[in-house]
């Protein structure tokens, strides 16, 4: 089954009492969350509270980890996308992934992203789609005249743009980013961040960050994630709202505790 395509609805993702397992442990518990379209949404939380889980669930990036599984539901544009007839790989298509570690291809800066135009399909002009997408990933002056060079000759931040290019070259309409400035400096911080604000008029972007500070500079709207439960073994969200209300009022006292340092 192809799935729907772009429509106009204030809620890209929706979860209902979502679940995750690996395998017989439940990992994360009853996650209720609409993602706004065109906005930016952190997942925040302490180590181990299923974060990343979370967002893998968003595209089905958990699938390739043997023994995962989910009960409950994940929407995107109003389409259940563990439904028996959505094709994972399409999916991951529309709703694309960038990694904590820099992870581009050992090739050209400019075979990064032309082969994976090519891969899905992409039959126009190469050459414009190359640029057009590195300056979408405010990366085309910085590289422009060296795009014959391999993509893993860049410093660590310029690699993680390029990752970022190549996720958006074929016009995803999400873009789920899993710590993407933690392996970098202030500085390259800085620019993923701006680039984050740039992106979200033609995209919506989830971001996974321990950093609070970049939560509260970078985000619109914020979940927190804590370990729940008798055993406190599981993450759930306790908490989502605009980033500025997490921030400065919290409902919820452990939430107000992780932000302002008291937790742990």
């Amino acid at each position: 089954m192809t799935m729907n395509n772009h429509f106009d609805h204030k809620y890209v993702i929706e979860t209902r009492n979502l679940d995750i397992y690996y395998g017989n442990f439940k990992a994360v518990t009853e996650v209720n969350m609409q993602i706004e379209r065109n906005a930016i949404t952190a997942i925040i939380g302490p180590s181990g509270c299923g974060k990343s889980t979370l967002l893998r669930a968003f595209n089905r990036m958990n699938e390739l980890y043997a023994g995962t599984s989910i009960s409950g539901e994940v929407t995107f544009d109003g389409q259940d996308i563990y439904a028996r007839d959505v094709d994972a790989v399409e999916v991951r298509y529309r709703i694309g992934m960038v990694f904590q570690k820099p992870n581009p291809f050992p090739k050209s800066i400019y075979e990064n992203i032309a082969w994976t135009a090519r891969i899905h399909g992409y039959k126009g002009n190469m050459d414009e789609l190359v640029e057009g997408t590195l300056k979408q990933a405010a990366l085309w002056d910085e590289v422009k005249d060296k795009l014959n060079q391999s993509g893993l000759s860049l410093s660590g931040g310029q690699q993680q743009r390029l990752c970022i290019a190549r996720a958006i070259s074929i016009k995803p309409e999400v873009i789920l980013m899993d710590e993407p400035a933690s392996a970098l400096d202030p500085i390259a911080t800085l620019k993923i961040e701006e680039l984050m604000q740039e992106l979200k008029r033609d995209y919506t972007i989830v971001i996974v960050t321990h950093n609070m500070q970049q939560a509260a500079r970078a985000s619109d709207r914020t979940a927190m994630m804590m370990l729940s439960g008798a055993e406190e073994r599981s993450g759930t969200v306790i908490e989502f709202d605009d980033t500025k209300r997490i921030f400065t009022t919290p409902k919820d006292k452990r939430t107000e505790d992780y932000v302002t340092g008291r937790f742990g």
